[in-house]
């Protein structure tokens, strides 16, 4: 499932933008690839980022994977639900499983929509 209404990166990441605000995981496509997640290193609230900067990792049976900002900004807020139940990154990546809520600070027209994350999913798969 790739949801229409989010953007995407081309390092499995999707943000849901709301004005200046915007929620961040990682997509479906990923949480397969990595299997069962089994923890979640997560920034704290107040800490800006940069586009492309790494914010945190996501542990699996497999490996470890950086997390990338897709866009600039500054962290609201941090799912800690995660912490005890990292589980919800596998169950529902674009609900539950959201990692971090951000203030966007940068310019967002270089993500992908929807269409082109498809077709670079289409290409790995």
């Amino acid at each position: 499932m790739i949801p229409e209404n989010y953007l995407y990166t081309a390092e499995h990441e999707w943000i849901h933008v709301d004005g200046d605000t915007a929620l961040i995981g990682i997509t479906e496509f990923a949480a397969e690839q990595l299997g069962d997640v089994v923890a979640v290193e997560l920034p704290e609230e107040g800490e800006a980022f940069s586009a492309g900067d790494e914010f945190g990792t996501v542990e699996s049976v497999k490996a470890v994977s950086d997390l990338y900002m897709p866009v600039d900004g500054v962290i609201l807020a941090v799912n800690t639900p995660l912490n005890d139940s990292p589980e919800y990154v596998n169950e529902d990546p674009y609900e539950e499983g959201w990692m971090v809520k951000i203030r966007i600070t940068g310019d967002i027209s270089n993500l992908l929509s929807a269409a082109q994350y498809r077709e670079q999913v289409e290409a790995e798969s």
